[in-house]
């Protein structure tokens, strides 16, 4: 039984990093029907965004507490992907709503291959080693063991879902959104602008994948140019298996997949002998999107409209 609850609390961590990404998957889709395939290298630009800014708060201010390193860095990791996702949408994508959807898909993952070269031009082709800012105590609760990057991402997971349903069921913008998911003329007639929506969806969406990124650097302890990859498919999984276009669906499908990976590379590689261990976890995530497309293409939980973003 520990070892059960071990790997949900492990698939709960890694569902919590998921589920962060493909709510920006599906805000996007939930407005313009675009899935932007360079999401998951938005995460990565944050990771190593915040590594840049891990040396030079090191440099300039030595000092300074681990956690508030760590605080600023992702600030300045949001401020990064948020202005980058703001020009990539208004560049690359805009001009492209009305063009056949095969045109603004192979942009996407243009984009993720420029994103992904220029990131290798900046900061290399070698590893990133998260610095020792946080604590590293193991916390063990009745044979069950987590650390405090584990709590943090847990956490701030629960914190972010909170403040994005407020802000799309409470404010004037989440009021915009929603109306501009429903028919984005009609909203225009009404005073809202579609276009500031959208961008607004899409700097949203990277802050997010931010915050994500810099989990995911912490949690694992390194980062690269290519760390965003297999990430952004997984959480385009995520949210194609809670119904794409639905922010519960998007967060639910994040820590299912997580869940459901943790167990099948712990308890299926254990049957198997280790055939299929952790070195074939990624395997389990896209089974799971290939059955949710044969079995039920809308999702666990379908896709309503009225909570589109």
């Amino acid at each position: 039984m520990e070892t059960f609850i071990q790997q949900i609390v492990n698939g709960l961590v890694l569902g919590s990093m998921y589920a962060l990404v493909a709510l920006g998957y599906t805000m996007v889709y939930g407005i313009v029907n675009l899935i932007n395939f360079a999401h998951g290298d938005v995460m990565m630009v944050g990771a190593l965004t915040a590594y840049s800014l891990f040396l030079l708060l090191a440099h300039v201010a030595p000092g300074l507490p681990g956690w508030l390193t760590v605080i600023i860095a992702t600030a300045g990791a949001m401020v990064v992907c948020g202005t980058l996702n703001y020009f990539i949408e208004r560049l690359a994508y805009r001009r492209l709503r009305n063009a056949p959807k095969l045109a603004p898909l192979v942009t996407a993952i243009g984009m993720s291959i420029l994103l992904e070269t220029l990131a290798m031009v900046i900061w290399g082709r070698d590893y990133k080693v998260f610095p020792s800012l946080l604590p590293s105590t193991i916390i063990t609760v009745h044979g069950v063991v987590i650390t405090p990057v584990q709590i943090m991402i847990l956490v701030l997971t629960c914190v972010l879902l909170l403040g994005l349903t407020i802000l799309i069921n409470k404010t004037k913008l989440g009021r915009a959104m929603r109306a501009t998911a429903e028919n984005p003329r009609v909203a225009g007639l009404m005073g809202v602008n579609p276009n500031m929506v959208i961008s607004a969806a899409f700097v949203i969406g990277a802050m997010l994948a931010a915050i994500a990124g810099v989990m995911w650097y912490a949690n694992f302890s390194t980062a690269n140019f290519y760390m965003g990859f297999t990430p952004g498919l997984k959480a385009f999984t995520a949210a194609v298996l809670g119904g794409i276009g639905n922010l519960s669906g998007a967060m639910l499908g994040g820590v299912l997949l997580g869940v459901i990976e943790v167990l099948g590379a712990g308890y299926i590689g254990t049957l198997t002998g280790g055939m299929f261990g952790s070195n074939y976890q990624d395997i389990f995530a896209f089974i799971v999107l290939i059955l949710v497309l044969t079995l039920r293409p809308q999702g666990l939980l379908g896709e309503r409209v009225a909570d589109r973003a």
